[in-house]
């Protein structure tokens, strides 16, 4: 829970700073999709597998930089099923997950923006932050669905945690409507410190190293669901890397608090 008491800290910090500037303060919602890159889709960096939606709260510090505090929820899933690669066929996995992200970000416009004044109506911005998101991948075999985290597909020792540290970053578009109206669109990945969002890592693990009581044969199903015998013990079950990635795309729209008591532009 290390994490979570980090995040605890930031998000204190950060209703300090708008309680002493409340008037820099923007709201914000997004909707859009949802995506995944990892073990069951190792290359399709812009596919969406299911839908995102978000809000945050945000303190202007000036026209260039911002701090914000963001919540989004999002569904991520793949199937070997439908993979364009015969080996991901064969192997016969899948997965999904629902993402709940709460998140500490910073954003960085180019131009001299700001919903409620500024010189320019648009501009561009990057964002990064660092955040923590709960998951729990689940699986669909012969039309029953089974939380991956208690199966111990690849021999691990117990179910690994639901949740862990984030680190998101991305590029957007932003435009000022009327007023403190603002539109903006924005596509965010996240490298996720944790390799199971998909419950794929490492190796097919040796049976021997599963209890034998009434999950066993679930516990083999799980792990190799393939019609070939795939996954002999020992064999690489996911890629190499040991980060799996999840991505936001989408689009939104804020209000902005403005008052001349905090500052001018």
């Amino acid at each position: 829970m290390h994490f979570i008491r980090q995040l605890a800290c930031f998000i204190v910090f950060f209703s300090g700073m708008l309680n002493v500037c409340a008037q820099t303060f923007e709201l914000g919602v997004m909707g859009g999709g949802a995506g995944y890159i990892g073990d069951l889709n190792q290359d399709k960096l812009l596919k969406i597998s299911g839908f995102s939606a978000g809000a945050y709260a945000k303190m202007n510090i000036d026209a260039y930089w911002a701090i914000g505090l963001h919540y989004n929820y999002g569904k991520i899933k793949a199937n070997d099923a439908d993979s364009e690669n015969s080996q991901f066929r064969d192997r016969n996995l899948n997965f999904k997950t629902a993402l709940n992200e709460l998140s500490l970000q910073v954003d960085f416009n180019f131009l001299n923006y700001f919903a409620g004044g500024g010189t320019k109506r648009f501009t561009p911005y990057i964002f990064t932050g660092i955040g923590g998101v709960f998951y729990s991948p689940k699986a669909v075999y012969a039309d029953k669905e089974y939380n991956l985290r208690f199966y111990q597909t690849e021999g691990q020792s117990g179910a690994y945690r639901n949740y862990t540290l984030t680190v998101p970053y991305g590029v957007g578009v932003k435009l000022r409507l009327k007023d403190n109206w603002g539109l903006f669109s924005q596509i965010g990945y996240r490298t996720a410190h944790t390799d199971y969002l998909d419950d794929v890592s490492s190796r097919y693990p040796n049976p021997a190293v599963w209890k034998n009581d009434s999950y066993l044969a679930d516990r083999k199903k799980l792990s190799d669901p393939s019609h070939s015998q795939y996954g002999a013990p020992g064999i690489q079950r996911g890629d190499f890397r040991k980060r799996d990635t999840y991505m936001f795309v989408g689009i939104g729209i804020s209000y902005t608090f403005v008052s001349q008591k905090c500052y001018t532009f």
